[in-house]
């Protein structure tokens, strides 16, 4: 189906934020074809973005104008999400949410291009983007799934502080900057207890530390995190069946989640037979045998990472290690690549129906 000819009005919500502006750039450096870019603020309008070589004002919501744009990116809280999806969408606006606040709605499209693109429909204008830590092991699982059928996975995610926003890496520069002045051996070497600043935005200090919680614990002890992880995996997949076992840790890491994982399958699958399935499987990077990415030379790079492959326990379990930038193939990276898939199919126009 041939491109539509007219050029798009393009909005982005929270396009002042961290995710925001890495989105606005991939508009930019991609050359989506945004014919007009409006910006908004999720809070108080004080900030403007640069696009195309112009610094644009970014106001706060608008609702008025945003109905009148064909491509809405929302990157922002779910109580926005909530406030203006659903009735963008309902006036023909595409709408693309990266909050958690639809993922498990049976009704919306919960996307990752390279595993499930066949989830759009053009009758579904809202289109809720994944889970930043699920997404990378998404994309390195899915050929190993079509193959074998996983059947269990057991992850440790270690998280970078750029997932919990800027609040929180603000508060990780501040304590680092205290344990640098601070840091002056007793004469038996031994390191001296000393307190950092309080933390707000995150439960623990995280500046030389690792705790194993993101997000609110439920009564069974299981983190927001963890439990996201787990049930959005089983949509993106279309295996409801799945067990995932979930441990979900935070790191002194600015940017790039990393996961250890165990892939149990329903058939034997050796290490170099996942290997090729790997090495050409759409958004993915394979290390070379005996390397392994890291989130320190991943952030910034579009593909997701793995290296280690290895035979687990027995012929029906491999382990895995992945990485991938949280902020991009995480989210805004996700999001544009869904407008792409849109915009290639002629679906980005109000009077589009087929």
């Amino acid at each position: 189906m041939a491109r539509p000819k007219a050029a798009l009005r393009v909005a982005v919500v929270g396009a002042t934020g961290m995710v925001g502006r890495e989105l606005v750039a991939l508009l930019e450096r991609r050359r989506f074809p945004a014919a007009e870019l409006r910006p908004f603020s999720s809070g108080r309008a004080r900030f403007s973005v640069r696009f195309k070589g112009r610094s644009i004002p970014a106001p706060a919501v608008d609702f008025r104008a945003l109905a009148a744009c064909d491509l809405v990116f929302l990157v922002s809280s779910e109580t926005v999400a909530r406030r203006l999806a659903p009735s963008l969408a309902r006036r023909g606006v595409w709408v693309i949410d990266d909050s958690s606040e639809f993922r498990l709605d049976p009704k919306v499209p919960l996307v990752i291009p390279e595993v499930n693109a066949a989830a759009l429909d053009i009758h579904k204008r809202l289109i809720a983007g994944p889970n930043c830590t699920m997404t990378g092991l998404a994309v390195a699982g899915w050929p190993l799934h079509k193959v074998a059928r996983i059947r269990e996975l057991r992850i440790a995610s270690y998280q970078a502080v750029s997932g919990a926003g800027r609040s929180a890496l603000g508060e990780f520069f501040a304590q680092t900057r205290v344990l640098a002045r601070r840091l002056d051996f007793a004469p038996d070497g031994r390191a001296p207890l000393f307190p950092v600043p309080h933390p707000r935005a995150l439960p623990r200090a995280i500046a030389g530390n690792v705790f194993p919680q993101v997000g609110s614990f439920d009564a069974a002890g299981y983190s927001g995190e963890e439990n996201k992880v787990a049930s959005e995996l089983r949509k993106v997949w279309g295996a409801p069946g799945l067990r995932v076992s979930v441990t979900a840790v935070r790191v002194p890491v600015v940017r790039g989640h990393a996961l250890a994982v165990w892939l149990g399958f329903a058939r034997p699958l050796s290490p170099a037979r996942a290997r090729r399935l790997l090495e050409r499987a759409p958004g993915l990077e394979l290390s070379q045998e005996g390397g392994y990415p890291t989130p320190l030379d991943t952030a910034g790079r579009v593909p997701v990472r793995a290296g280690r492959l290895r035979a687990g326990v027995d012929s029906k379990e491999l382990a895995l290690w992945v990485v991938s930038d949280n902020l991009l193939k995480g989210a805004a990276l996700n999001s544009v690549q869904i407008a792409e898939f849109l915009w290639r199919r002629a679906w980005l126009r109000r009077d589009a129906t087929s």
